[in-house]
């Protein structure tokens, strides 16, 4: 009997993802994708996810491997400019630059920003049933989870240095740090600039006095360590601990970031890994061909789409030819329902 060959993508990135291994692993391979709870899970969060499980179902097949996806909320991150589709705009205001942890939910709802937007990714998710492992960057920090990867990074934070410097200009390369130390006066990291190294002692001298936009600063200096949540890092450094700490095996992300997920490739493998296999994918546009911006809440979403049409004839839409931008507006809807319905007779007749 001779064996089948599966020639569709997810069946390519699962071969892909194969050749990663010489044998089983001891543990599930892990699958990763990212949220950014600055604004409410949308269709891009559905697409990421629908893709990563469709390749994930692809190796599980092949290989008959145990595996986990993890949906990562980075919610340490800070928040740099208020979204317009927030309620309480001068609260935020007054609170940017912290981690989207230590905001107050605009809401009212829970204890904080992130809390509400976290809730809203898991209750968005469990509607479709998506099989996932919910992970929070704050949880992963404050628990323990990074330790060894910051350890790592501050030993060689030179190192790290020389990879992502070239990559800035000179004005954001003066002063640069991987370390966002959080602010112990204030709770903010975008204002807060690292003046002093010790890895015998696992630790960093900082000062509150650096300006971004808006972003207040309260002048306050200290040394803290570099475990348990007083620090995050940058974000293609903060990609790459992630996939070191949790061992990721596969990872999509979008078009705009391949640099980014080359130089995180990098800073992993300085760490001591090997990097995720990966696929970039092109992004959603709007109906004069922008890309789609969650803060504005502009585009199509999924309920509205699913209130007029079968959800099958999105996931239909969203499989075709993932490295092809989608535009996302009503006018696609109708052609989308008829694509599916023709593709879906065409297996039928097979």
């Amino acid at each position: 009997m001779t064996t089948p060959t599966y020639k569709s993508w997810p069946f390519k990135e699962a071969q892909k993802l194969r050749k990663r291994f010489k044998q089983a692993p001891n543990t599930p391979v892990r699958f990763e994708t990212g949220f950014g709870p600055s604004g409410m899970p949308h269709i891009g969060t559905f697409a990421e996810v629908a893709r990563t499980t469709w390749v994930r179902h692809a190796f599980e097949f092949s290989t008959k491997w145990p595996t986990q996806l993890i949906a990562f909320s980075d919610d340490m991150d800070g928040l740099r400019k208020v979204p317009l589709n927030m309620p309480q705009q001068e609260m935020l205001a007054d609170n940017l630059g912290k981690p989207l942890c230590y905001i107050p939910d605009p809401f009212g709802e829970c204890e904080s920003y992130s809390a509400y937007m976290n809730n809203k990714l898991k209750d968005f998710l469990d509607s479709y049933h998506f099989d996932y492992t919910f992970q929070s960057s704050y949880e992963a920090y404050t628990q323990g989870d990074f330790n060894e990867g910051l350890e790592i990074i501050l030993k060689k934070v030179e190192d790290v240095k020389a990879i992502i410097l070239p990559t800035m200009s000179e004005e954001k390369q003066a002063g640069w740090s991987p370390f966002f130390p959080v602010c112990e006066k204030c709770a903010r990291i975008y204002s807060t600039r690292v003046i002093g190294y010790d890895s015998k002692d696992n630790t960093i001298d900082y000062t509150c006095d650096r300006e971004e936009g808006l972003v207040k600063k309260c002048g306050h200096s200290g040394t803290i360590s570099i475990f348990n949540g007083n620090v995050k890092v940058g974000w293609k450094i903060d990609w790459a601990l992630r996939w070191y700490a949790y061992d990721i095996g596969y990872e999509m992300y979008g078009k705009d970031l391949i640099e980014s997920a080359k130089l995180s490739g990098k800073i992993v493998r300085l760490m001591g890994k090997q990097p995720p296999a990966g696929f970039f994918y092109e992004l959603f546009l709007d109906e004069e061909g922008r890309k789609i911006s969650k803060s504005v809440g502009k585009g199509l979403t999924i309920d509205s789409w699913a209130s007029y049409a079968p959800l099958e004839s999105l996931l239909y839409y969203i499989f075709q030819n993932p490295r092809q931008a989608k535009r996302l507006f009503w006018g696609i809807v109708p052609k989308s329902v008829d694509d599916y319905l023709s593709g879906l007779n065409n297996y039928e007749t097979l």
